[in-house]
């Protein structure tokens, strides 16, 4: 067991080794029995961190703001639309002041070519923890929580489950990539044979499938990437629905700021790729649906889907409460 990570920032997970993760997990396990116990966790009493958000947030929010109360600390909300970010203010002069205001920082920021620069921006000046809350490149707290949820569901034997990762229709916004990416990158590591499925235009980033090709040969897993969608769906054990924009092949709706809405013919050509019951059929009959949330509903998902036998979605959501708490817990107050 890997036990460092104190000051240590959290951008993206293959800044960390897989022993490193499993230490996130067994901490994530241990604080998630105590809640459930009502055990009180105070290890970070009298801290204070900041949590910026450039986007709206439901579970990221509250599950940091929860989770950060839990183990005694104070969490300050920040949108960055009323911070002096909104007058030109640098990342840098933000960094610098935030962290010597508290012990971490957290941010969410989406948009594409910036959240990502920014984050790393940030972290090449803060004094303290700089977590990734989602830039649009990575969303490595929904990566974690994702892997809780399966090894809870499949007993810990992760090795040769067959995790399909779809693309599916939704017209809320564009999207970013950030969820299919931390997930094709760190599901490898575990073994699992992960099929990574999307209309052609949807494509991710070719780094990223070469890095997850990588990572499936170091640990014994398999990345298939095809525009298959039925094939994808066969014989799977986890199947992951989501909608993500096509940012690597065409950057229509790219701003600083603001989530964008782009309804085109492109994307209206892909109607058929919703999660159905007859899809969900053709998987293994123990299958789990998965979802990052917010679904798209009867867009991405029919409703018997989501609410039904194979769904996991709000036990996803929970854990993403204990991983948060795991990752502070570490960053903060660890070795």
């Amino acid at each position: 067991m890997q036990t460092v990570f104190r000051g240590r920032h959290f951008i993206d997970l293959e800044d960390f080794t897989r022993e490193e993760v499993e230490t996130m997990l067994d901490v994530s396990a241990d604080l998630k029995l105590k809640f459930a116990q009502g055990i009180p966790t105070p290890y970070l009493r009298d801290q204070s961190m900041f949590l910026m958000f450039f986007e709206q947030s439901t579970r990221t929010r509250n599950s940091m703001e929860a989770g950060f109360a839990q183990l005694g600390g104070h969490a300050g909300f920040l949108d960055s639309s009323s911070m002096q970010i909104a007058h030109g203010e640098s990342a840098k002069d933000t960094a610098i002041i935030l962290s010597r205001y508290g012990h971490a920082i957290a941010c969410r920021y989406c948009n594409w070519g910036y959240g990502n620069k920014y984050l790393n921006e940030m972290a090449k000046w803060s004094r303290v923890p700089i977590m990734n809350l989602q830039c649009d490149l990575y969303h490595p707290f929904q990566a974690l929580a994702d892997l809780m949820t399966m090894k809870e569901k499949f007993d810990g034997n992760l090795n040769r489950l067959k995790v399909s990762i779809i693309w599916a229709y939704a017209e809320s916004h564009k999207k970013p990539i950030s969820v299919p990416v931390s997930q094709v990158l760190l599901f490898p590591r575990f073994g699992m044979e992960v099929t990574l499925a999307h209309p052609k235009g949807w494509e991710l980033p070719d780094w990223v499938i070469e890095k997850a090709e990588a990572n499936a040969e170091r640990y014994g897993g398999t990345v298939t990437v095809t525009d298959d969608e039925a094939a994808a769906y066969r014989d799977a054990h986890v199947v992951i629905p989501k909608n993500w924009g096509n940012w690597v092949t065409d950057q229509t709706g790219s701003a600083p700021a603001g989530a964008v809405k782009v309804v085109d013919d492109a994307l209206k050509a892909h109607r058929s790729w919703k999660c159905t019951e007859e899809k969900i059929a053709a998987a293994d009959k123990n299958v789990i649906y998965m979802h990052a949330l917010p679904a798209d509903r009867n867009n991405e998902v029919e409703d018997s889907v989501i609410d039904g036998p194979h769904s996991v979605v709000y036990d996803e959501a929970e854990n993403r409460l204990h991983t948060a708490k795991a990752v502070m817990t570490l960053l903060m107050n660890g070795r």
